[in-house]
């Protein structure tokens, strides 16, 4: 086998179909389009969600709701399970790379502290939110809540 003799595998290459040339072709006359209509016409084309004439899916299906682009998505850690951390290892600072070795949080994620719970150690806590009561319970136990300096200014916005 070599350049000069390969081939297509057999049955797998057709002619083209050459309408509109004469009736004994037996593709003449309409050219296989049909009579009249617009889909025999030249210049037709259909309508991306047209369906026969039937209401379309996009018109039966009523609208609803609204996705907010400028929303902001924290995810939440309460202060309970801090805690709980905080006992296994021993630790006076949370932030989040602390976060991420222990599987709370993934690597984009924003972090919003909330209140449930409470905290009886006093650590330094690094998160990107705090509700006004879990900053409030953080520092009564002793401990700092701290936002990353690229986050205050948001917060400040807000």
């Amino acid at each position: 086998m070599n350049l000069s003799n390969l081939r297509p595998a057999k049955g797998s290459v057709r002619e083209r179909k050459r309408v509109g040339r004469g009736q004994g072709s037996g593709m003449g006359g309409t050219s296989t389009r049909g009579h009249k209509g617009a889909q025999s016409r030249s210049g037709y084309s259909r309508k991306t969600h047209f369906e026969g004439g039937q209401m379309p899916l996009q018109r039966r299906v009523p609208k609803f709701g609204f996705k907010n682009i400028n929303r902001v998505e924290y995810k939440p850690l309460n202060l309970d399970s801090i805690q709980a951390l905080v006992d296994e290892t021993n630790v006076t600072v949370v932030d989040m790379e602390f976060l991420l070795q222990h599987g709370l949080v993934s690597k984009k994620d924003l972090v919003k502290v909330l209140s449930r719970g409470e905290l009886t150690t006093a650590i330094e806590v690094h998160a990107h939110a705090f509700s006004s009561s879990a900053k409030e319970a953080i520092e009564k136990a002793g401990g700092k809540a701290i936002v990353p300096a690229k986050h205050a200014k948001e917060e400040a916005a807000n």
